[in-house]
């Protein structure tokens, strides 16, 4: 899997249904997604994923020459994801220094002989009436579902990072 395709899974990744918490600042927060894609060699068909992923406690500053990502439960294409985000400029220092842990459960898939519009219409409607503040709905590349998963990460992580500075902050740890 080479820059451009990770590139290309990232611009083809969107967030259908977004968890109503957001990354705790003191603990874990497990948040559990369904992928939906498109396989390339199957026409009018849709592949499920799902599972959970967590965002570990978020630990405060990291030394400088200590700074990655750790990822539990991934393949090689996370490392390929932070390279492709650090190469292309994008913003994860805050991350890195929070040095957030990346983990996933074992994955379940299920093909269905359906559009992924119905699909996906109907997965959401399902994370709307499940009340579930931490239940996600993404749409991925098929081949690169991960990557996928991990930008959805990143979304709640920079939608995290205020009000976890702002926590630190109030218990004088910042």
């Amino acid at each position: 899997m080479n820059s451009d395709y990770v590139g290309y899974a990232i611009r083809h990744t969107r967030v259908l249904y977004a968890p109503y918490r957001r990354i705790e600042s003191f603990g874990e927060t497990r948040f559990n997604f369904r992928i939906l894609a498109e396989p390339m060699d199957r026409v009018g068909e849709c592949r499920v994923r799902s599972g959970w992923v967590e965002a570990g406690k978020p630990r405060i500053l990291k030394p400088r020459h200590m700074q990655g990502m750790e990822t539990e439960g991934f393949t090689s294409d996370a490392d390929r994801f932070f390279s492709w985000m650090a190469e292309h400029g994008m913003q994860i220092q805050a991350l890195i220094q929070y040095g957030f842990q990346f983990k996933r459960s074992e994955v379940h898939e299920e093909y269905l002989h359906e559009d992924i519009r119905e699909v996906s219409e109907r997965v959401v409607r399902e994370a709307e009436s499940s009340g579930d503040a931490l239940r996600a709905v993404i749409e991925g590349v098929d081949d690169a579902w991960e990557i996928s998963l991990l930008r959805f990460m990143i979304e709640m992580i920079q939608q995290s990072h205020e009000i976890n500075i702002f926590d630190f902050k109030r218990h004088g740890l910042l």
